[in-house]
């Protein structure tokens, strides 16, 4: 089953980084412009909406600091 989720788990790091990484950073910038919103929409059809586990979220898949897999 796949849900949308509304903010994702991030690093328990993630002061650090604030700290770290530059504030004129490309994949900041990127992080800021980019929705990924998108992928809801496009693996809709491809989960269950009764059966099944609940799925990772798909988006992670497109963010790699986040993925687990």
């Amino acid at each position: 089953m796949l849900y949308h989720y509304e903010t994702l788990k991030m690093s328990s790091y993630i002061g650090l980084y604030e700290k770290i990484i530059p504030k004129d950073n490309l994949l900041r910038r990127i992080k800021e412009m980019v929705s990924f919103e998108f992928v809801y929409e496009e693996l809709e059809n491809n989960y269950s909406k009764i059966n099944g586990r609940k799925a990772f979220n798909p988006i992670l898949m497109f963010k790699k600091e986040n993925a687990n897999v």
